[in-house]
């Protein structure tokens, strides 16, 4: 019986279960905040990854829309029809409750894509700009600074409109949301450039870098198999942050009429809708999908500083 039990407790533990026993899982178990905002977070993206199963109707599918339905206040039977929407419909008879569904695919996506260039444009530019050093990284980092002058949503609707100056007319609709992705990307490299930049400057020094070099190790491998790995955590907490930025740029954009199409409309693009009934009564339609992006946006944000101080050694 006595080595049988040994033989248990010497079981190693499966990744999930080193995981939660980390400082990090520690961490987490003890912050309600974090535990709250990843539930919401997570509530949210599986409801935009499965809205074809959960939505009750298809909002952009013409065929399932009815304008005798336009204007239903939420929970309420419609004057004409009788039929009852949980969270009301729109001018044109859509469910506020499935356009929202459909427009969180469109913001995650939009969100977690550009994130995605941003941070590859910046890990790269920051890995080239510390390790090689001298003009290198004065061309890469004067050309960082001089983006940083302006705000970052002037940067985006400049991409954005220069982008889709150059994209054929008949190709503008269908290449919107990717024209939307390379904007806001493009405008957000800057700040993971920044911190890889700093963290590869010391890394660069210290002695398993030497000892690669020493071996005969090429500058590309040391940076992406030596060095990267180790610049990552910091990497990791801006992506975070970064994907609230992105998904409040791209509704921001949106709603000023210079991102995601009529045919593909977002949170931002939902809430630009709404906002002309809002002093008509139709209150529903703007309050809604606000609610939702404000939830979603301050979610992923506090998520993102409940993992910096995690990750901070100083506050452990």
């Amino acid at each position: 019986m006595t080595e049988t039990t040994t033989t248990d407790n010497a079981r190693p533990k499966s990744k999930l279960g080193r995981a939660w026993d980390s400082d990090i899982g520690y961490a987490f178990r003890r912050s309600p905040v974090a535990i709250i905002s990843l539930a919401v977070a997570m509530t949210l993206i599986l409801a935009a990854v499965f809205a074809p199963l959960i939505a009750p109707y298809n909002p952009f599918d013409p065929a399932t829309l009815n304008l005798m339905n336009g204007f239903t206040p939420p929970s309420e039977p419609n004057a004409f029809t009788g039929e009852t929407f949980w969270l009301g419909t729109d001018d044109q008879g859509r469910d506020v409750f499935s356009t929202i569904l459909y427009g969180l695919r469109i913001s995650l996506f939009v969100g977690f894509a550009a994130v995605m260039l941003g941070l590859t444009l910046g890990v790269i530019a920051g890995l080239v700009s510390g390790y090689y050093g001298g003009w290198t990284d004065t061309l890469i980092m004067r050309t960082a600074d001089v983006q940083l002058t302006f705000p970052s949503i002037l940067v985006a609707m400049l991409i954005f409109g220069i982008a889709k100056g150059v994209t054929p007319v008949e190709y503008r609709d269908q290449m919107a949301i990717w024209v939307l992705i390379l904007a806001i990307g493009l405008s957000d490299w800057v700040q993971f450039a920044r911190v890889v930049r700093g963290a590869t400057m010391v890394e660069k020094n210290k002695e398993y870098v030497q000892a690669a070099r020493l071996i005969g190790r090429g500058s590309l491998p040391i940076m992406f198999r030596h060095i990267l790995p180790n610049v990552l955590s910091p990497v990791l907490v801006i992506a975070t942050i970064s994907l609230a930025l992105a998904i409040i740029a791209e509704a921001t954009l949106s709603f000023l009429g210079v991102g995601a199409p009529p045919t593909q409309p977002s949170l931002g693009t939902l809430i630009r809708v709404g906002q002309g009934f809002l002093f008509s009564g139709e209150w529903w339609i703007l309050f809604f999908p606000a609610c939702t992006l404000l939830a979603l946006a301050l979610s992923v944000n506090l998520l993102g500083d409940w993992l910096r101080d995690a990750l901070n050694p100083k506050l452990r």
